[in-house]
This record gives C-alpha cells, structure tokens and sequence, in this order.
C-alpha cells in the first residue's frame, strides 16, 4: 500500500503509449487520469501533482536514456513504471536488458515508492508478434519482489477476468486497451495501492 504523506506528494507515472494514453481511448480518459482524478479531487489531495511522463513505443532502454526529463527533475515520492509491451519484441533474447534496464530504474530513483506494473494482456491476433509477452510479466513480479517495490499485476487480473478468451472487450485493438480497459486498469492500480475504488465515474 501507498503511505500518504501530510504533505503534498509528486506522483510520477512513466511508460510506454499505454500510459500516455494516446489515441486508442477516443477522448476518454486513460487510466493514469483517472488514477489522477482518485488522488487529486477524490481523495482531496489537491496539490499533489500526478504527472504523465509515458512516451508512446518506448521501452526500458529509452526512458532511462530520457531519464532527467521524464522522471529526475520531478524527485517523485512515488514512481510507476509501466513497461515490458514494447520490450516484449525482443523476445527472450531481450530479457536480460529488460532486467537490467528496470532495476536500474529503481535505483536511480531513491526515496521513492517504485510500483511497477505487469503489462495487460494482448489479444489473441497480437500474441504472435509478442509471444514472450508472459516471461516479461514474470519479470516484473520478479524484479518487484527483489527489490521491494509495490507490484501492480494487471496480467493476472485481466486472466482472472477472462481466462483463456480474448480480451477484446478491454481493447482497442490486438495491444492497446479502450476505455473500458484504462478504467480496469485504474481500478485495478488503485485497489492495489490501496487508494480505491473510484468513485462518483
């Protein structure tokens, strides 16, 4: 769970085009907004700052590249990583860096409460093109619980919603959750961290 300081707290959220949310919800809020929305008007911590550092297909390896930007200059007390659809790619040959590449991330960021996310799971048409997508959620968990960071598991709740059918209900198409997909992953996230559920939607 997420301690809430008595005093405002700076919430970065990094990622890859499922973070920031870009096009696949038509105009309807992405699930870091609604995570903002829970912490900020909610939960009346109005002058926390929730800020949306996701750059649409990145992967590890770019956002520490672009790390002052999208994360040092804030010093977060909180920082979600959501990262490993885009890794997947690489396969299993891109495991190691993807290891590495996060718990780095970790560790150039000290302080701060570190959430890291499973990525959702990709529809049935999709998984050919990302077929080692499952070893890189494991890594996550993985990486979670060896540094112990706080593990948002979205690839076992979207299982636990659907099991072996596709999960088109949740997506825009085979990779990217719509709108009903960001909800699920924001309810999910702060359920989680013990912030939820959202109310008044």
């Amino acid at each position: 769970m997420i301690e809430l300081s008595a005093t405002p707290m700076t919430w970065v959220m990094t990622g890859d085009s499922i973070t920031q949310a870009v096009l696949h919800t038509h105009g309807a809020r992405g699930w870091v907004e609604h995570v903002h929305e829970r912490i900020r008007w909610q939960l009346d911590r109005l002058t926390d700052l929730v800020i949306n550092s996701g750059v649409s297909a990145w992967r590890v390896g770019d956002v520490l590249g672009a790390y002052d930007h999208l994360i040092g200059r804030f010093e977060p007390d909180v920082l979600s990583v959501s990262l490993g659809t885009n890794d997947a790619v690489a396969g299993r040959a891109g495991l190691p860096a993807f290891h590495d590449g996060m718990r780095e991330l970790i560790a150039r960021t000290p302080g701060a409460c570190i959430v890291l996310h499973t990525p959702v799971l990709t529809s049935q048409s999709g998984r050919a093109y990302r077929s080692e997508l499952p070893a890189y959620c494991e890594a996550v968990r993985e990486i979670a619980a060896e540094t112990g960071a706080l593990l948002v598991d979205h690839e076992a709740h979207w299982l636990a919603k659907f099991g072996t059918a596709d999960p088109i209900p949740w997506l825009d198409d085979p990779a990217h959750p719509n709108a009903a997909g960001h909800l699920a992953m924001a309810d999910h996230t702060l359920r989680t961290l013990g912030l939820g559920p959202l109310t008044d939607l």
